[in-house]
């Protein structure tokens, strides 16, 4: 390799590890300042529109079958039935909003999702109890977030 080579790949391979150095660091800039406990799955801050057409939440004799062997499997599709605006602006911390593309911890019910996941069901139980308390869907939003919903048990519902 004569001179006039080496210089004219000596800037290139520069520029490549240039670039690789400045990826690294944001990378690891980035990591160093997020806060995991800030990410909170997809909610919705409002209730629906009510020109929105909202999928329905299982009900009547969708609530049969291979995924309802348990009766807190029923009953917290009928309880979600009751508040679907509510859940509606409620994160879910079973993170399906990266696995199953929701957008809030009503979608878990409009399918047998919330039969197979715990998260959800306490979620969804743990909303019912709060709404009936008086608690509005932001507050109960707080308390989710704070995890508390996580003492419920399932078996006593």
């Amino acid at each position: 390799m004569n001179g006039g080579e080496f210089a004219m790949k000596c800037p290139i391979k520069r520029r490549w590890v240039l670039g690789f150095v400045a990826v690294v660091l944001t990378a690891a800039s980035y990591a160093q300042w997020s806060n995991p406990a800030d990410d909170i799955p997809a909610y919705h801050p409002s209730a629906p529109l009510k020109v929105s057409a909202l999928p329905p939440i299982l009900a009547g004799s969708q609530l049969t079958g291979e995924h309802f062997q348990y009766p807190w499997q029923v009953h917290v599709y009928q309880q979600a039935a009751k508040i679907g605006n509510v859940l509606y602006q409620l994160p879910c911390y079973c993170r399906c909003d990266r696995a199953l593309g929701h957008t809030s911890l009503r979608s878990c019910f409009e399918n047998a999702h919330g039969t197979e996941c715990s998260t959800c069901a306490r979620e969804a139980f743990f909303a019912y109890a709060q709404t009936k308390l008086g608690k509005t869907p932001a507050q109960i939003r707080e308390a989710v977030n704070r995890r508390e919903y996580e003492s419920i048990d399932l078996e006593k519902q």
